[in-house]
């Protein structure tokens, strides 16, 4: 009879999607964990570094900034070489730069400047590491799992990023500040043993010759593919345009929860909470969205949901109803994201998918720096729920333009399937 933990495993990750498709789950398993464990102890560091806003926001600017600089060449660099190689070298050096970070605290040499160099590194890996393993998993599953192996990973990074790993971290900080580090650089260490036993499915096309070419030929080579792509193209700029309306919101949620909400702290991260709440039921129930509905009709729902939430927001002073939309907003945004992702992974060629999956992340990141800005401007002049309006206005107009480009968008790989 087969055993519990074989059950729990078949439910989690069938054995239709094959070995190496868990091996590429558990690596993103251990490999969340250390992100999440990174994410609450980080800010602690450098707030025990430094109590200046400039000097904190830098620390925050060096995380993000990485994408925005290299997304598309990361991209191409996985696109000439083997990406599962690639992203097990770059953890192999976020192991390194935590465990030289641990030991920069405990002989007691840290400062704000050797923090913020090694959260710019780590950005720098982690761009890497994560346009990677997007890009590797339509090398390990078939055509039509493609909508639950993400949904699975969607559901690790979910549960141990946003959920378990933060509080552990917070905990580990206090016991010993450089402890949490060490946990990181252990876990993207096996993270690295773990995604190198990857094997890749045999393909029904022999792989072309690389004709010998620079790597800037190779990201123009992505950006003139999706610029000639009209769904894809489309899809990036939806992307784009949708997370300058969220960043704008979400740059003010912390005053927003406490001065429309009366939130505490603590009522602040169960809106986080909510929303990774959210996720999980929507990655979980993916497989069955997907069979029940088309995926254009999902991502009209999804577009729907988020337009809602910025008037609820807009409007509500309840915390309750906030917390209750931002659970449905979390359903939203992980089934939309993991549905935007099968979409480009179906439409891009294998070859170009590093790079325009680069695109993609310089989108989505882009968006939000531009976002967060406007929201501030706004709220400085117009009050704390300027930019909420603001997202719903916008996204009225996006969803007006868009509602009938997601039927093309999401055929946009049947061209590509009947090819194969």
């Amino acid at each position: 009879m087969p055993t519990l933990i074989t059950r729990v495993a078949d439910t989690v990750a069938p054995a239709r999607l094959g070995r190496s498709f868990r091996w590429l789950l558990a690596s993103s398993i251990v490999t969340n964990t250390g992100d999440g464990i990174a994410l609450a102890a980080g800010p602690l560091l450098v707030a025990a570094q430094t109590r200046d806003p400039l000097l904190v926001s830098m620390a925050f600017l060096a995380q993000m900034l990485p994408v925005l600089l290299f997304g598309v060449v990361a991209g191409a660099i996985l696109d000439r070489h083997d990406r599962r190689r690639i992203v097990a070298s770059v953890n192999l050096a976020r192991a390194a730069v935590l465990a030289v970070l641990g030991m920069t605290i405990v002989t007691g040499v840290v400062s704000i400047a050797v923090v913020v160099a090694a959260l710019f590194v780590l950005g720098t890996a982690e761009t890497f590491a994560d346009t990677g393993t997007s890009s590797l998993l339509p090398r390990l599953v078939r055509r039509e799992d493609l909508g639950i192996g993400n949904a699975r990973l969607q559901g690790a990074f979910i549960l141990t990023n946003q959920l378990i790993a933060p509080p552990v971290g917070a905990f580990l900080f206090v016991v010993g500040m450089a402890l949490p580090f060490a946990v990181d650089a252990a876990c993207f260490a096996l993270g690295a043993v773990l995604v190198s036993r990857i094997t890749f499915r045999p393909t029904a096309e022999p792989e072309a010759a690389r004709e010998p070419s620079t790597i800037r030929a190779d990201m123009a080579a992505g950006l003139r593919w999706l610029l000639a792509h009209p769904p894809m193209r489309t899809l990036a700029l939806t992307i784009f345009a949708f997370n300058i309306t969220f960043g704008a919101a979400w740059s003010v949620l912390v005053l927003y929860a406490g001065e429309r909400l009366g939130m505490s702290a603590v009522g602040f991260g169960l809106l986080t909470t909510a929303m990774a709440v959210g996720g999980l039921i929507g990655t979980g129930a993916y497989g069955r969205l997907e069979r029940r509905f088309s995926l254009a009709d999902i991502m009209r729902v999804g577009l729907l949901i988020e337009t809602l939430t910025h008037l609820v927001l807009a409007v509500t002073t309840s915390a309750e109803v906030a917390l209750g939309m931002f659970v449905v907003f979390g359903v939203h945004a992980f089934v939309w994201g993991t549905t935007s992702t099968v979409v480009r992974q179906r439409a891009v060629p294998d070859a170009m998918l590093g790079r325009v999956t680069g695109v993609y992340s310089v989108a989505l990141v882009g968006g939000i720096v531009i976002g967060t800005p406007i929201g501030g401007l706004l709220a400085s002049a117009f009050g704390i729920t300027a930019p909420f309006w603001f997202g719903f206005v916008g996204s009225v107009l996006l969803v007006a333009v868009l509602w009938r480009r997601f039927d093309d968008i999401v055929h946009a790989g049947d061209a590509t399937a009947a090819g194969h």
